[in-house]
């Protein structure tokens, strides 16, 4: 009798050691699966955004070697500004609504950039030779102002669409590399410009 309780005994407990194998390797190969589940669901039904910036990336432009004229008479040569970040708006000497916005956008996100602002300039290309408000001038001084003349750079970047609308953004090597939409947000870029000032190796 005692043999067979003993064999019984070895047999239950063979038994219980197979459950709480079985136990062991379900909850492995759960550990193991999970993660891979969660990260599935998270791209299913929550897709990681296919750009990290706000602006609309184009193909790289090199901004012409020509020299433009500014307001008071003198030239300015595109290639200068080299080695900063330029932000670029096209429009007209009358400056409209829109046209208002973007210089205000420009300035604020500028301003927004700290310490790093000084890497950035702001230009604004008039297409015709119409008189601009001086007091207009005076809100948004230190914006460069010059006067496109016949401009046939420019046809370039209206080849996708409209050249007035948006605002450009030039690198430091003079490439036009983004183009933010009329009525951009500006938060949007204002953390375009953040990080591309902070991964930039150029001063």
């Amino acid at each position: 009798m005692s043999t067979a309780r003993s064999q019984s005994q070895r047999a239950s407990a063979a038994g219980g050691n197979t459950v709480r194998s079985n136990r062991t390797l379900w909850v492995v190969l759960a550990a193991c699966l999970l993660p891979f589940l969660a990260a599935t669901a998270l791209y299913i039904f929550a897709p990681p955004k296919q750009r990290m910036n706000y602006g609309e990336l184009i193909e790289p432009m090199l901004l012409p070697d020509i020299g433009l004229s500014m307001l008071d008479g003198k030239s300015l040569q595109l290639a200068d500004l080299r080695g900063k970040w330029v932000m670029l708006q096209v429009d007209e000497s009358s400056c409209e609504r829109d046209c208002r916005e973007k210089l205000y956008n420009m300035r604020q996100v500028r301003l927004t950039q700290g310490k790093n602002m000084e890497r950035i300039l702001r230009l604004w290309v008039v297409r015709d030779e119409g008189p601009i408000d001086p007091a207009l001038l005076r809100d948004y001084e230190g914006t460069l102002v010059v006067r496109a003349g016949k401009g046939q750079w420019l046809q370039k970047l209206s080849a996708s669409g409209s050249v007035h609308d948006p605002i450009w953004l030039v690198d430091p090597l003079g490439n036009i590399m983004l183009r933010y939409p009329l009525h951009a947000d500006p938060s949007g870029m204002k953390n375009d410009l953040a990080r591309l000032l902070k991964v930039s190796r150029i001063q």
